[in-house]
């Protein structure tokens, strides 16, 4: 939570993002799968699945 990302390719000039909550699944006793970015710019808001964040392609850890 609160861990801070930059996309690689950046659109509409969002660049930085923050994770700004863990969204726990339904069923009780299965691990977190998706988390709620937001861009630092706009303030948009997006729901991904936290293993892209792994994907060097596409996100780097920190601001950069």
């Amino acid at each position: 939570m609160h861990s801070k990302w930059t996309a690689t390719v950046p659109v509409d000039r969002e660049k930085h993002f923050m994770v700004t909550s863990l969204i726990a699944p339904d069923v009780p006793g299965i691990q977190v799968d998706t988390v709620t970015m937001e861009a630092v710019l706009t303030g948009r808001s997006f729901i991904l699945r936290w293993r892209e964040l792994n994907d060097a392609g596409q996100w780097l850890q920190g601001w950069r």
